[in-house]
C-alpha cells in the first residue's frame, strides 16, 4: 500500500525552560523572521506551524511591529499556521477557566492576523484532562492532536475517537514518539534511507489507522529547515512507492477522515505514561509557586470578575483591558513547563513575578471597586462603614475574617436594621499616629469624625444573610461594644465538631452529625525526595518523620464565634539524602499548625507554617477517613472524577514488563525499589499521585471525608484499606533533571547539569487547606458547592473619611445614592458557578455553570433582581446559540448531566 507521509514543518517554542523568556524572545526575533523570509521566497514551502501559540505573535510584534502585515498576508494565505491557543498550557494543574480563557484570547489574537488553526493541538501537555473534548466542541473544534497519555494497551492505532467525561467526542491523532521525531532529517543518501525507514515508517506510522503518516519536522526552539522542499522533492524521486508532501495538521486529518477508518475509542482523563512521560507529581514542583497559582486563579474567577460585574451593573466601568493583561500573565505561567515548574531557577523568578503582577492587579481592582460601591452607598452621617460584598449568587451567612482599621477598643458593628453584629478581635496593633497622619483633606470644609485611637485589627465578624451576588453595608458605632471576648479554651467546638488536641499534636475529631469519632487526624509526615523538577521520587533508602513523634505544644483561644488552636511541632529531620539513608536526623524544622473552627461551619480550616531547613524532602498531611475504599473522588475542570486508588491493571502490565510478580504490591502500597535498575518498556510507572481542583474525598455512600487544598493541589490515597488522604504540602529538590529515579527509570528529564537551589525552598512558607466530614455520598453531601464557597471569601471593605488619603489614595468624597443592600441575581444552588463576568463584545453578562455532581443530572434556576431583556445559551466564543425563555426575570436552565457545563448570556 502506498503511504502518504505528511511532513509538517513546525517549531515547538517553549517561552521559557532551562532558559528565560527574555532569551527565547531574542531568538524568536531571529528565527521567526527567517520563517517569514523563507515562506515569502519559496512558494513550494507550503506551510509552517508556529506551535499553536498566539503569544509568540504578541512577543514578536512588540519588537518587530513592521512585520505585522507580512504575517497577516501569510496567515490569510494559510501558509503560516497559527493558534488556536495563546500559550501551550498544561491541562491538569490549571483551572477550567484558565484553559477556556487561554483558547479564547488565543483565537482573538490570531483573528487579528487572519484566522487560526481549528485544531486542539497540544504537543507537550503532561496528560490530557477528561473534559477537554467538551471544551474543544464548545469552541467549534472537532479534532485534536497530542502526544502524552495513551498507550498501546488502550488502543491499537494512533488515530481514534476520544470521548470526554461528559460524553463529547472528538477525533484524535496521537504522535506516539513526540513532536520532534522528524526534526533531524539527514541529507546523506545512506543515512536518509535508514532514517525514513526507522523514524517514519517503523515508529511514526506503525500504528496509523490509515495509509497516512503524521511526521512532524521540528523540535524545541527549532529554526525553519529552509531546504525542506528540496529534501521532500528528492525523497519522492528516490522512493516512488510512497508519497511525501509538506503538509499541515488540518490537511492530514482531512485525508485520514476521507478514508472512513473504523476508529477505536479512548475515554476520559488520559494519564498513562507507558510510551511518554506524564510527570505525575509535577503538581507539587516548586510548591510555593503552585500555591500562588491556586490562590490567584481562585481570586480572579471567584472574587474579582463577579465583583467587577456587580460594580459594572451598578454604573462603574468594566476594565476589559486590565483583565486581558492579567489573564495573559497567567497564561504565560500556564505553559506546560512554566506551570510544571520544571524550569531553571532564573525562569522561576519570572514565573513568580508574573504571579505577583497578576495578584497585585487583581487585589487593587477589587479594592477600587469595593470602594466605589462602598462610597456610593447611602450613608448615615460620616460614620465608619463596613461593606460586605458577596460574589456568589447565593445568600450567605458566615464568620468573616478581615483585617481592617477600627476606632479603638470600644465599638459596635451595626447592621442595616440597627441590630448589633457580633465580632471577636483576634489580634490588633495601635497605629493611631501613623493612620491619622496619612489623611488628606481635599475639601478642608468637609467635616468628619476623627477617632482618638485607631487600631489595625484582625477581627472575626458574624454576618448573616449577605445578599446573593450583592452587598450590604454595616456601620461602626463607638457608643457601645458588640465584641465577643477571646479567651483561653481547652478544645474547639461548634455545631458540627468537637475537636481535641492530643498530647502528640494529633487531632481527635468528634463528628456530631454522624456521631463518629475520628482519631489520629492531621498528622504531618516528612520523607525524602530523590526526584527533580519533573517528578517526585522516593529515595531508595528513606526515613519518615512524623509530627506525632516530635516534641509539640499547643494553645487554644477563641470565642463562641471563632476558635483557633496553634500547635507547635519541633520536627527534627535529616539534613539531606545521605543522612536520611543512614537513618539520621539533625536538622530542626519548626512547624506551626493553626486549626480554626468557625461558628456554623462544616469545614475545619488549617494553615501550616513551616520554617524549612531540610534538603530534598517532602512534607504531607494525613487524614484517616476510617473507610475501606478502592476509589477516590476529586474535581477536575468543570466536573467530578472518580479515580482508582491504585491503577491495578496498568500496574500489573508494568510489573509484567519488568518480569516481576504481583507480590510487589503489599498492603495497597506499591513497592518500587528495584524499578530504576530494570529496563522497562514503560517510561514511568502508573503511580497514583493525582491532581485536583478544589477537593478530594473518600466515601462509602453513608459517610465521607473531604480535604480541600488551597495551596498545592496534589494528593494520594494510602493506607492498608485505602483509608487515608495524603495531601502534599510541599516538596523540595536540587536539580532540574536527574537520571535513574525510582519513579522514573532511565534518562533525565530536562537538563541534568542545571542545579536548582531555589527549589530547596529554604525559607518560611504557609500552606492552607480545609477538611470536612459528612453524611451520605458525595452528591448528597454537596462537597462541590462547599468547596466553591470555601474558595470564595466574602470581601469586607472598611471606609471612613479619616482613611481617605495616602493609605488608600485620596478620592473626592461623594454623596451615595446606592441602597444599603443589593442583590444582582441568585441561583437555586444546584450547579457550581464557574464564572460571572461582563461579555467581551456585548453589553450583557456571561455566566458559566457546571454540574459538580457525580453521574447525577442537575437542573438550575436563576432569578434576576433587575429586568432582563434577552437570554441565550452560548458557545465558549460567547456566540449565541439557543434562546432561553424568560419568565418573571427567571431562567430555568436545561438539565445538565455528569461533567457538563453551559455558558449563558443575559442582558
Amino acid at each position: 500500500m502506498k503511504r502518504k507521509v505528511h511532513v509538517v514543518p513546525h517549531t515547538h517554542w517553549d517561552r521559557e525552560w532551562y532558559f528565560t523568556t527574555s532569551r527565547s524572545k531574542v531568538y524568536l526575533m531571529k528565527d521567526f523572521k527567517d520563517v517569514l523570509d523563507t515562506l515569502e521566497t519559496k512558494k513550494e514551502f507550503r506551510y509552517f506551524m508556529l506551535d499553536a501559540q498566539g503569544s509568540l505573535l504578541d512577543d514578536y510584534i512588540k519588537w518587530m511591529p513592521a512585520d505585522k502585515e507580512r504575517i497577516k498576508k501569510l496567515v490569510k494565505e494559510k501558509r503560516l499556521i497559527i493558534g488556536p491557543w495563546y500559550t501551550q498550557s498544561d491541562q491538569l494543574v490549571i483551572s477550567g477557566e484558565s484553559i477556556v480563557r487561554n483558547m479564547y484570547y488565543g483565537m482573538k489574537c490570531c483573528e487579528e492576523y487572519g484566522g487560526y488553526m481549528n485544531i486542539g493541538y497540544v504537543p507537550d501537555s503532561f496528560g490530557q484532562s477528561g473534559n477537554m473534548p467538551q471544551i474543544y466542541r464548545q469552541f467549534g473544534i472537532e479534532d485534536t492532536l497530542f502526544w502524552r497519555g495513551v498507550s498501546d494497551d488502550m488502543v491499537k492505532h494512533t488515530d481514534y475517537h476520544w470521548r470526554g467525561d461528559d460524553g463529547s467526542v472528538v477525533f484524535a491523532t496521537q504522535i506516539p514518539f513526540g513532536y520532534y521525531i522528524g526534526g533531524n532529517i539527514p541529507e546523506d543518501n545512506a543515512q536518509s534511507e535508514e532514517f525514513w525507514q526507522k523514524e517514519c515508517f517503523e515508529k511514526a506510522g506503525a500504528r496509523s489507522a490509515t495509509r497516512h503518516i503524521y511526521f512532524p519536522n521540528g523540535f524545541d526552539q527549532a529554526p525553519i529547515r529552509t531546504n525542506l522542499p528540496e529534501i521532500i522533492k528528492q525523497r519522492n524521486q528516490v522512493d516512488t512507492e510512497n508519497e511525501y508532501v509538506i503538509s499541515c495538521i488540518e490537511d492530514y486529518i482531512k485525508d485520514v477522515k476521507s478514508e472512513n477508518p473504523v476508529l477505536e475509542e479512548v475515554n476520559g482523563e488520559l494519564v498513562i505514561a507507558k510510551h511518554m512521560r506524564i510527570h505525575k507529581s509535577i503538581f507539587s514542583s516548586r510548591s510555593d509557586l503552585k500555591a500562588m497559582n491556586t490562590q490567584v486563579q481562585n481570586y480572579v474567577t471567584n472574587v474579582l470578575e463577579p465583583l467587577l460585574t456587580l460594580s459594572y451593573h451598578l454604573g462603574n466601568d468594566y476594565p476589559h483591558g486590565a483583565l486581558e493583561e492579567l489573564w495573559k500573565l497567567l497564561f504565560e505561567n500556564a505553559a506546560h513547563d512554566s506551570i510544571g515548574s520544571c524550569i531553571s531557577d532564573t525562569a522561576n523568578e519570572d514565573v513568580y513575578m508574573r504571579y505577583k503582577q497578576a495578584r497585585d492587579i487583581a487585589v487593587n481592582l477589587v479594592e477600587l471597586h469595593c470602594r466605589l460601591i462602598s462610597t456610593h452607598t447611602q450613608q448615615t452621617g460620616n460614620h465608619m462603614t463596613l461593606t460586605l460584598l458577596n460574589t456568589l449568587p447565593q445568600q450567605r451567612s458566615d464568620i468573616v475574617i478581615v483585617k481592617t482599621y477600627v476606632p479603638g477598643n470600644h465599638f459596635a458593628i451595626i447592621d442595616e436594621f440597627g441590630n448589633d453584629v457580633y465580632y471577636t478581635i483576634i489580634e490588633k496593633r495601635d497605629l493611631t499616629e501613623y493612620v491619622l497622619s496619612q489623611t488628606i483633606r481635599l475639601n478642608p470644609s468637609y467635616e468628619f469624625e476623627v477617632p482618638q485611637v485607631v487600631y489595625e485589627a484582625t477581627i472575626a465578624i458574624e454576618v448573616k444573610d449577605i445578599p446573593a451576588l450583592g452587598y450590604v453595608q454595616y456601620r461602626v458605632d463607638t457608643s457601645h461594644s458588640s465584641d465577643m471576648i477571646k479567651e483561653q479554651k481547652d478544645c474547639l467546638e461548634n455545631e458540627y465538631y468537637h475537636i481535641q488536641v492530643e498530647d502528640d499534636g494529633s487531632l481527635t475529631i468528634y463528628d456530631k452529625k454522624n456521631q463518629l469519632t475520628y482519631e489520629n487526624q492531621a498528622i504531618l509526615v516528612e520523607n525524602g525526595d530523590d526526584g527533580d523538577s519533573f517528578n517526585y521520587s522516593p529515595p531508595r533508602h528513606d526515613l519518615k518523620v512524623y509530627s506525632t513523634q516530635s516534641k509539640s505544644t499547643y494553645e487554644i483561644t477563641g470565642s463562641s464565634l471563632y476558635q483557633e488552636a496553634t500547635i507547635h511541632f519541633d520536627m527534627i529531620v535529616p539534613a539531606h539524602l545521605e543522612e536520611r539513608a543512614n537513618q539520621q536526623v539533625s536538622t530542626h524544622m519548626p512547624v506551626n499548625m493553626k486549626v480554626r473552627l468557625k461558628k456554623g461551619s462544616p469545614i475545619i480550616d488549617f494553615t501550616v507554617h513551616v520554617d524549612n531547613h531540610g534538603l530534598s524532602h517532602r512534607l504531607c498531611v494525613l487524614f484517616d477517613a476510617h473507610i475501606a475504599t478502592q476509589f477516590n473522588y476529586a474535581d477536575q475542570q468543570f466536573g467530578s472524577i472518580r479515580r482508582p486508588n491504585i491503577y491495578q491493571k496498568e500496574m500489573e502490565l508494568y510489573l509484567e514488563g519488568l518480569g516481576q510478580q504481583k507480590e510487589a504490591q503489599t498492603k495497597g502500597v506499591i513497592e518500587l525499589a528495584n524499578w530504576a535498575n530494570d529496563q522497562s518498556s514503560w517510561q514511568e510507572p502508573p503511580i497514583s499521585i493525582e491532581p485536583t481542583q478544589s477537593y478530594v474525598t473518600l466515601t462509602d455512600g453513608k459517610k465521607g471525608m473531604a480535604v480541600l487544598p488551597q495551596g498545592v493541589r496534589e494528593y494520594e490515597i494510602i493506607g492498608e484499606h485505602g483509608n487515608q488522604i495524603c495531601l502534599t504540602l510541599f516538596r523540595t529538590y536540587g536539580f532540574m533533571g536527574k537520571e535513574n529515579l525510582v519513579y522514573r527509570p532511565g534518562r533525565a528529564s530536562g537538563e541534568r547539569i542545571i542545579e536548582t537551589p531555589d527549589a530547596q525552598l529554604l525559607k518560611e512558607m504557609d500552606f492552607d487547606f480545609g477538611m470536612m466530614t459528612y453524611c451520605g455520598d458525595i452528591n448528597h453531601s454537596q462537597v462541590d458547592l462547599f468547596a466553591k464557597q470555601y474558595n470564595t471569601n466574602i470581601e469586607v471593605y472598611g471606609y471612613a473619611p479619616f482613611l481617605n488619603g495616602r493609605l488608600i489614595f485620596s478620592q473626592e468624597e461623594v454623596k451615595g445614592q446606592l441602597p444599603k443592600h443589593y442583590s444582582m441575581f441568585e441561583t437555586n444552588q444546584q450547579l457550581v458557578v464557574s464564572t460571572i463576568k461582563k461579555a467581551e463584545d456585548q453589553e450583557g453578562y456571561i455566566i458559566r455553570l457546571y454540574n459538580g455532581k457525580y453521574h447525577q443530572s442537575v437542573q438550575e434556576t436563576l432569578t434576576f433582581h433587575f429586568d432582563i431583556h434577552e437570554a441565550y445559551y452560548t458557545d465558549l466564543k460567547e456566540q449565541k446559540n439557543e434562546e432561553i425563555q424568560i419568565k418573571n426575570n427567571t431562567l430555568t436552565l436545561k438539565p445538565l448531566n455528569h461533567c457538563q457545563f453551559i455558558t449563558i448570556y443575559v442582558r
